[in-house]
């Protein structure tokens, strides 16, 4: 479990993240949705410790990270793993090497451990064999699908996805949505997904935290996303027309019974 205390951030006198806390349960997709510019990026940077809040602090279970001792803070960094917007393969790198690299710069493991765990982590995202293909010779889904692999290889606690479905048609999208619960799910990992897709809400949203212009403007689940009467989240929802067609169609519901 992930937990926020008050976090605010500033640029340049121009306020980012306005007081924002909330908790991210473990074994479930935590989800921070919101438009562009509304602090999600920067709320996520500041909870894994690429930015130090102004105030406020962060929690891993039960540790503080936020000003804590550098070697308590490094601890909590080797359990952490990162699905960047980009996959952010190393471009020279095999897709068997980009997966082993993590598990040399954390890990002691001899070459032959570290071999069985890239080979364990491509099977459990579908890519077995690919260990010889470079990032140019793989389609942008098995990009994001080896970069869910290198983040979980060094068998992490807590993982981070910034717009995991960035750039991806609908169908692969589903299939990278539904591949990050499957692994939450099964190894009981704390994950926290940066996302502005509705359809990744309605597919995998445990738990949904929506800001708006560096605020928390609603708590909750995708059960009772349409139940919302915050305005701007009202507006944001309803920008996607399936989530039009899904409020019509409960309206309809509503007024035959």
């Amino acid at each position: 479990m992930i937990e926020i205390h008050n976090i605010h951030k500033s640029f340049n006198g121009k306020k980012v993240l306005d007081g924002i806390s909330g908790v991210f349960e473990t074994g479930k997709t935590n989800l921070l949705l919101g438009g562009s510019g509304t602090g999600k990026s920067v709320l996520l940077k500041c909870i894994v410790g690429l930015l130090k809040p102004d105030i406020g602090s962060v929690t891993f279970d039960g540790t503080f990270f936020t000003n804590n001792k550098l070697d308590i803070r490094q601890e909590i960094r080797r359990k952490i793993g990162m699905l960047f917007q980009g996959s952010a393969l190393f471009d020279s790198m095999t897709v068997e090497e980009n997966i082993e690299f993590p598990l040399k710069m954390l890990t002691d493991m001899s070459k032959s451990d570290r071999k069985d765990r890239v080979n364990f982590c491509l099977q459990r995202v579908g890519l077995e064999n690919a260990n010889s293909k470079m990032p140019s010779e793989i389609s942008g889904g098995m990009k994001k699908r080896v970069g869910i692999a290198r983040a979980i290889a060094p068998n992490c606690t807590y993982l981070f996805c910034d717009e995991p479905n960035s750039g991806l048609d609908p169908q692969t999208s589903l299939l990278i949505d539904h591949l990050i619960k499957e692994i939450t799910e099964e190894y009981d990992i704390t994950t926290i997904i940066v996302t502005h897709d509705m359809n990744s809400v309605m597919e995998i949203g445990d738990k949904i935290m929506f800001l708006h212009k560096g605020k928390k403007l609603w708590e909750g689940t995708s059960d009772n996303i349409l139940d919302t009467d915050v305005k701007e989240f009202k507006e944001f929802i309803y920008s996607n027309r399936l989530m039009r067609d899904a409020k019509t169609v409960e309206d309809e519901r509503d007024d035959r019974v």
